[in-house]
This record gives C-alpha cells, structure tokens and sequence, in this order.
C-alpha cells in the first residue's frame, strides 16, 4: 500500500466517525460534547506531537544549540498541527499528482532540482516548492519512495531515475534537495554507484550532483526510531548500526557538497546533532518543527541562490504556505 492510499483510507475512517459522533451527540441536544469530541477526532496527532516535544526538549543534552525556550516549542507545536492537517490530511492522499515534473522547452542550460520526500511521505510533500519552481521556468523532478515501509536503499534506483532524467534533460547535474529520511536515501544512492566514480561517494557526488540539501535529515538517525519496527525505521536508529556502515562507505571530506538544515525544535529527528554532518555547511534554523522546516524562507532561499535564478523568479523571503489548506 502506498502511502497516498493508506492516507485516503485514514481520513475517510475519520470523516465516518466524526459523522457518527455528531449525529449521536447532537441527536442527544448534547452540542457542547459533540464540538469537544469532533476537536479529539479532527486532530488525533496534536496530543502525539506535544509528545514528541517533550521527548525533543528532555533528549537535547549537549548539543551545539541551545535547548528551546518553551514559548518557542509551543509556537512549534501549534504550526506542526496544521502542516499535519494540511500536509497528510489533504495535499499527500488527494493531492499527489496536482504538480507534475517540470520540464520547459528551454531546459536545456538550466540547472534541475530533484526532490527526495521523507518517510511515509509522497511527492506532494512538494506542491509549494513546484509551484514556485515552475514560476521561475526551472526544470525539477520530485520521486515518489515507494513502499513506504521499506528498507532505504531500496529507494536507490528511483533516486538515479529521477538523476538521469534531469541530466538528460537539462546537459547539467541537478541540485539534489532532500527532506528527513530522504537524505538517507541520497547518501545510499551516492554508495550504490560509488564505484563507478574516482574518488567513491565523494566522487560521485561531484559528478552527478550540484550539490545536495538536506532538511532535518537524520544523518545519524534519531532518538524516535526506536520504537519503529519497519526495515526502514530500524535502520534509523540513533547512531545505529546501519548508519554506521553507511558512514564508513563515505569519506568525511565528501560532507562538503552537503548543506544540512537543522532545527532545535524538531520534533523527529533529535537530538539535534543527529541531523548534522561533519564538514557539511551544517545551518540551524532555530524554532522549526519537522514538516515547518520545509517552508521556512532561508531554505528555500539556499536553493534559489545554488540555482542562481534571475531577479524574476518569486520573492526569497516568502515563507511557503506548507501550513495552509492549498495543496
């Protein structure tokens, strides 16, 4: 199954059971109930991601950022909320396909983007991002990781799909852009064809890419994925062994084609030095939550700058609406 399809069956199983709560509540002149009941129903995630917090701000012991002020992780909180809504309850189950793969006429020349989601995401994950990519006529291609459960190099294949393609297409590498998990994925795709490079994975970062951006990437997992069970969140576990071989594949002199977003408000990849790499541009975006960090202005801006789009593409410094209920 994949995750678009278990998505569309969660909100429907939701839909139902807001519709029975009322009809039983109302039908008993109780309103005051149904309102409180339909608020538990219509967002399930809220009390899990306030856990979530918790754990993040208990775990952060030192680390290169200061822990959060709780104000900070309140406002967090509150934005994941409606990313979780907006982001899993409309724009990934019904809104997969809403932006396709942009490939203009004038491609060829122009630097491309290929976009890796995280873990039981989808492409839509992406919708802000390609909208605005194809205002300014830039080439991308955003994957879709499929089965949502499996093991992460498994994902290799389709990641050098979407590479080929955007070589093709546009005569240059394209500029790798990754969320959580996704990351992971970029780092096995560069071991799978690191053979065929001088130089291994560092090699082949230089020559099939214009770089890679990671956003709240667990480079050395996290403290949640011990309680997964699936291939994939086992192998995400906090300096697991998995990661660990992964890394002795890499040489840390390649981290230098890595820009890693982190946040000290994430609230699934924690500690916060687990979505750091050593010798990469390691930035922090302080007071963002997982989902929030894909539309926060100064990531979006890095991207713009290594695609060096010209003066009439959209505005840097507008937060993208990953909140919002447009897909």
């Amino acid at each position: 199954m994949t995750a678009a399809r278990l998505q569309r069956a969660l909100g429907l199983a939701l839909v139902a059971a807001l519709l029975l709560w009322n009809g039983a509540w109302l039908h008993r002149g109780q309103p005051l109930v149904a309102l409180l009941g339909s608020l538990l129903l219509a967002l399930p995630h809220a009390p899990v991601l306030a856990l979530e917090m918790l754990l993040m701000r208990r775990v952060h012991v030192h680390q290169p950022v200061p822990r959060a002020s709780w104000a900070a992780v309140a406002k967090a909180w509150w934005h994941e909320v409606g990313c979780g809504v907006a982001v899993f309850g409309w724009r990934q189950p019904w809104r997969t396909h809403a932006e396709p793969d942009h490939w203009p006429p004038e491609a060829q020349g122009r630097r491309a983007v290929v976009l890796v989601h995280g873990f039981m995401c989808n492409r839509a994950m992406w919708n802000p991002w390609m909208r605005r990519l194809r205002a300014a006529g830039h080439p991308f291609v955003a994957v879709t990781l499929s089965p949502p459960w499996a093991a992460i190099e498994r994902h290799a294949p389709a990641l050098e799909a979407a590479v080929r393609r955007a070589e093709q297409a546009t005569g240059q590498a394209p500029l790798v852009v990754a969320h959580s998990m996704g990351g992971l994925v970029v780092r096995a795709w560069l071991r799978s064809i690191a053979a065929l490079h001088v130089g291994g994975a560092a090699g082949a970062l230089a020559k099939r890419t214009a770089g890679v951006i990671t956003i709240g990437t667990p480079h050395h997992g996290t403290w949640l994925a011990r309680f997964g069970r699936a291939d994939n969140t086992r192998q995400m576990r906090l300096h697991g062994p998995w990661l660990q071989g992964l890394a002795e594949t890499e040489k840390p002199a390649g981290y230098a084609g890595f820009t890693c977003f982190y946040s000290d408000c994430d609230n699934v990849v924690f500690p916060v030095s687990a979505a750091m790499l050593p010798g990469a541009d390691n930035r922090h975006v302080p007071g963002q939550a997982h989902v929030q960090l894909l539309g926060h202005p100064a990531v979006f801006a890095e991207v713009l700058r290594r695609l060096d789009l010209s003066p009439a593409g959209p505005p840097q410094g507008t937060e993208l609406p990953l909140g919002g209920a447009r897909a």
